[in-house]
């Protein structure tokens, strides 16, 4: 029996971030499909004070790539890619720095060796981007291309492990390629559709859509007092691509990942794959990062999960959809601020954590009295 996690800890955490003006979003926490807690909380707009709602929908940032891997994988069932297939063969790189052999396998897991648009891990800031650009001008998967396909890679393709947004952007228009179909528009059919994401999509900052919550990160004065807030409508394209920039529920997040795990929008062997560990990516204090198909799993020294995770962060907004092994818990975090998501998920984490420790001791206790 596993235990349960205490639902009134994790609102006070939440409500604690709120008065800390830290917080404003929604979260779920699911075991076996039956719901341990879940609220929302703060404003979906800091302009108007609308509050946030359960079925407030939040910009899920590089989460989406979970969903573009999916896209992929399920054209792999088709027989329409193969994870070796060469991206050349589905998007014209003549003239690039762009390998044409590079295949899907290294385009998903990140060991492609792409100069990214902006490289995460040296610190560059994707905010930047649109200094001299106007967001407005990148609406198509497409036009993502002449920000990155001249840059110098970091590596040859799969002799390195470096996180790289573009990737999924080649792999999104190898979607396109394969099915004649717009990457949104093969998302909402076949992954939020097929996985009962009702509340999911892709939504267009310059339209009037309703309940998608704002983006906003506070500015702060000296001692972290909040002096203003900065909204994100220049920080990125108005609408989202196959690396970022979907709009979803915590519960839509949640079905999501429940539907991959009960092997409804995938083959049992891509399923398996996506549920695998693929690569190795860096050292932690205890254990390894790996990275899978849009997956992240921390590893700890006897190569066990403690969390198969993916996280998403810009400019006003940060979301984690997150499963817990031991405890067998599903979470989903998400925010309307680029910080908002992740001192609530370090406490929230500590107590399944917790809860993952006491279910191994009650295990190791019913071995001894059994023994």
């Amino acid at each position: 029996m596993f235990q349960d996690i205490d639902a009134q800890a994790v609102d006070l955490i939440l409500r604690n971030a709120v008065a800390r003006e830290e917080f404003s979003g929604t979260i779920q926490l699911s075991r076996a499909g039956s719901v341990l807690h879940e609220g929302s909380y703060g404003v979906a707009s800091r302009r108007w004070g609308v509050p946030v709602s359960l079925g407030t929908r939040f910009d899920v940032a590089s989460v989406t790539k979970l969903f573009t891997s999916v896209a992929v994988l399920q054209q792999v069932d088709a027989g329409t890619l193969d994870l070796g297939s060469p991206v050349g063969e589905f998007v014209e790189l003549g003239g690039t720095r762009v390998d044409p052999a590079i295949t899907m396998r290294q385009l998903l897991t990140h060991t492609s060796g792409i100069g990214d648009d902006a490289d995460e891990e040296a610190g560059e800031s994707y905010e930047d981007l649109w200094v001299d650009r106007p967001t407005y001008s990148v609406t198509k998967t497409a036009d993502f291309l002449p920000q990155f396909v001249h840059k110098e890679p970091n590596f040859a393709p799969g002799t390195g492990c470096r996180y790289c947004n573009c990737g999924y952007v080649l792999a999104g228009l190898a979607v396109e390629k394969v099915t004649g179909t717009n990457y949104r528009d093969y998302v909402r059919e076949h992954v939020f559709a097929a996985a009962g994401m009702h509340d999911s999509g892709f939504f267009s900052m310059q339209e009037a859509v309703p309940n998608v919550a704002e983006g906003w990160d506070p500015i702060r004065d000296d001692s972290g007092q909040v002096t203003s807030w900065r909204q994100n409508i220049f920080s990125y394209p108005p609408i989202g691509s196959p690396d970022g920039g979907a709009h979803s529920t915590s519960a839509d997040l949640v079905r999501f990942l429940d539907a991959v795990r009960a092997g409804r929008l995938l083959s049992a062997e891509s399923t398996a794959a996506f549920l695998t560990p693929q690569v190795k990516h860096s050292d932690l204090d205890a254990g390894e990062l790996h990275y899978g198909f849009g997956l992240v799993f921390r590893l700890d020294a006897e190569g066990q999960a403690g969390l198969i995770y993916k996280d998403g962060i810009n400019a006003g907004a940060s979301a984690l959809l997150g499963y817990y092994p031991g405890a067998d818990v599903t979470l989903a975090l998400v925010s309307n601020s680029e910080e908002g998501a992740w001192g609530p998920l370090a406490e929230i984490t500590a107590l399944v954590q917790a809860a993952d420790s006491v279910e191994e001791e009650d295990k190791r206790t019913e071995a001894l009295r059994q023994g």
